[in-house]
């Protein structure tokens, strides 16, 4: 098992999360975040005075998956949130040992479909 942990922009979330239910990936975690990247500063305008903004919201996508949908789910990613423009995110994959669905006591793969 794989967890996939995708920084998209907010206004991506949608079709992501449209792409990996029609690819048979439905279940997912959403935080929304800030952080910065490559992304240089913008300005916004606060109560009539330009603030130099350094932190971009961003939201986090966490995602178990099984081996077999590793690829499938980071394509749907890829598809789905990139703008090819700067700042459009990162995916990290980490191993995952285990997983155990508390209302029946299932662990492994079975627990995550």
């Amino acid at each position: 098992m794989k967890k996939i942990e995708a920084i998209i922009r907010p206004s991506k979330l949608k079709a992501v999360q449209l792409g990996l239910k029609a690819a048979g990936i439905p279940c997912n975690t959403v935080i929304p975040v800030k952080g910065s990247g490559l992304q240089k500063t913008y300005t916004e305008r606060y109560r009539g005075t330009e603030q130099s903004m350094i932190l971009q919201t961003r939201i986090m996508l966490i995602s178990i998956v099984s081996d077999d949908n590793l690829e499938t789910a980071i394509e749907v990613i890829l598809d789905n949130a990139s703008e090819n423009l700067v700042g459009d995110g990162k995916i990290f994959v980490y191993h995952v040992e285990d997983a155990i669905r508390i209302r029946t006591r299932t662990s492994g793969i079975e627990a995550i479909k």
